[in-house]
């Protein structure tokens, strides 16, 4: 098998990617969290509490969006959930999950999140920020329960195609 020399070098010899390649490389990186139990039984949305706010260095910059959320589903009776992720008040994507309740009084603990790639096209301070519903069935839907933490991750991520 022959050995492939890019630009006639030899692979020790390369030591950098050139210059024209983007690599993606993260130039910020902002956290945020809440424990405050917030309880629905309403199709309408309502905030988490969970929100981060970040200011990109550029146009071109993305934004990736990380968030996990402790839910839990208390009452009796099956339950859904819709959770929407949000920049300002412009809707990015929705994660859902869904509890099914044994019929008794016992808690069912689960854990949902999502990551998303944002485009913002900004360099103003921008907050992501999520909702969530009980989309359907009978149980109460809360985020936080008993002092979880849910979190949010914000990169800056530069050179990016």
């Amino acid at each position: 098998m022959s050995i492939i020399k890019p630009n006639n070098n030899t692979i020790s010899a390369i030591t950098a990617l050139p210059a024209a390649i983007t690599t993606g490389k993260v130039l910020q990186v902002v956290f945020g969290s809440t424990s405050t139990a917030v309880s629905t039984t309403a199709a309408t949305l309502i905030d988490t509490g969970l929100s981060a706010t970040i200011t990109p260095s550029s146009t071109s910059s993305k934004i990736l969006v990380i968030v996990n959320h402790p839910d839990n589903d208390k009452n009796l009776g099956d339950c859904s959930q819709k959770t929407h992720l949000f920049r300002g008040t412009t809707f990015i994507c929705e994660f859902s999950k869904y509890l099914n309740n044994t019929g008794d009084s016992t808690e069912q603990r689960t854990e949902t999140g999502t990551n998303f790639l944002d485009s913002p096209n900004t360099t103003s301070a921008t907050t992501y920020k999520t909702q969530f519903n009980k989309n359907s069935g009978s149980g109460t839907i809360t985020v936080q329960k008993d002092n979880t933490t849910s979190t949010m991750t914000l990169m800056e991520i530069a050179g990016w195609l």
